[in-house]
């Protein structure tokens, strides 16, 4: 894809203006089940999709692309985690180097022409060792036979689809290796299955995967062997999904800021205050932001600082939303409130993965690789 330049400040202005207007009037119904596509394909053709995206597989500008996610979530979270989904497919289709998926998906994809997600948490867990790969691959004339099940892929629909990883199955191999494609929801052998409901962000088209015997063209493959990619974008993955806590945080203490007058001489006993947590919220966008000039750092102590990053984003959005909500006292604890819904999406800040746990076990154990002997 020959990739827009670099995207002025305007694009982020105009993904908040739909935010604040046609997303804000849909927000509570896209918690309770409503999938937003119009929406979302808006905010494509705003630049919140490709700002990320630079010439050929080099990077755009990331700290855009976190801002246009923020600005998402800061009204709602769900939206703004699916902006973050394809951002996120975007930037696989980009390191791919497949000429399908580069010249003829990327540019729709990141206009929102098409619409797609990502099944890398299993994976993700299970380089951590946390869980085992899901998806088993084998090797077929012109391409892979897949089969499995991934239980959560967000921003799916019958004509979406979702970068996901697999297990090559090959008995002769003296080491793991994993093959990363493209599936595609409507491909034969592809069925999407109802998640239980959850207590927020229902909005979000997350669906069960199972695969049986489905045919991947090696025009879908993304890599293989996987690793390579894997660890060429990790850091660039986590950064962009920094956005989603940092903008739950920003529209918790915007609603800290609206109670003030009317509570403000009894909410100054709380201990987290709008003023503190917005000093802290800037501080961490400096963080981010630096960050984000280097998304293909590849160095060890470079991962880790983007790790505590990403956990800081969690720690601080469940902080404030839950500030928030005692700041707004009962009318807070209303089903309706935006303050309720925000206290639920950031409980999804902390436990999507990586969750805060994975987070530290990971900083844990590169930090012990770090150390001198």
């Amino acid at each position: 894809m020959g990739a827009p330049e670099k995207l002025p400040l305007p694009m982020v202005e105009a993904v908040r203006a739909i935010a604040q207007g046609p997303l804000a009037d849909q927000a509570d119904a896209i918690d309770r089940g409503t999938y937003p596509r119009a929406v979302m394909q808006a905010l494509g053709a705003a630049g919140a999709y490709s700002a990320h995206l630079g010439p050929g597989a080099a990077p755009g500008d990331f700290a855009q692309a976190i801002r246009a996610s923020a600005a998402v979530s800061q009204v709602c979270g769900a939206t703004g985690f699916m902006v973050w989904c394809q951002q996120v497919c975007g930037f696989y289709l980009q390191q791919s180097g497949s000429t399908a998926l580069m010249d003829d998906l990327l540019p729709l994809h990141a206009t929102g022409a098409r619409l797609g997600g990502t099944g890398m948490s299993n994976p993700m867990k299970s380089y951590a060792g946390i869980e085992t790969l899901l998806l088993k691959a084998r090797r077929v004339a012109g391409g892979w036979c897949v089969n499995g099940a991934l239980p959560w892929v967000s921003n799916l629909g019958p004509d979406h689809y979702a970068g996901v990883l697999a297990a090559v199955d090959n008995p002769e191999a003296t080491a793991p290796v994993e093959v990363m494609f493209l599936l595609r929801c409507d491909a034969p052998g592809v069925e999407l299955r109802n998640c239980p409901s959850f207590s927020a962000m229902e909005g979000t088209n997350t669906w069960a995967l199972r695969c049986t015997d489905m045919f991947v063209p090696d025009a879908d493959v993304i890599a293989h062997p996987a690793k390579p990619v894997i660890a060429r974008i990790r850091a660039g993955f986590i950064l962009l999904q920094c956005g989603f806590g940092l903008g739950v945080t920003q529209g918790a203490i915007d609603a800290m800021w609206r109670v003030e007058p009317a509570l403000g001489h009894v909410n100054c006993y709380l201990e987290d205050r709008p003023d503190g947590l917005q000093a802290e919220l800037d501080a961490l966008w400096a963080r981010v932001e630096a960050l984000a000039a280097t998304p293909f750092d590849a160095s060890t102590a470079y991962f880790i600082y983007v790790l505590d990053t990403r956990a800081h984003a969690s720690e601080l959005a469940l902080r404030a939303a839950q500030s928030s909500l005692l700041h707004a006292g009962a009318r807070g604890y209303l089903l309706s409130s935006d303050v309720q819904r925000r206290v639920r999406e950031s409980h999804f800040v902390a436990i999507v993965s990586p969750a805060i746990k994975h987070l530290r076990k990971e900083i844990a154990r590169l930090s012990a690789m770090e150390m001198p002997a």
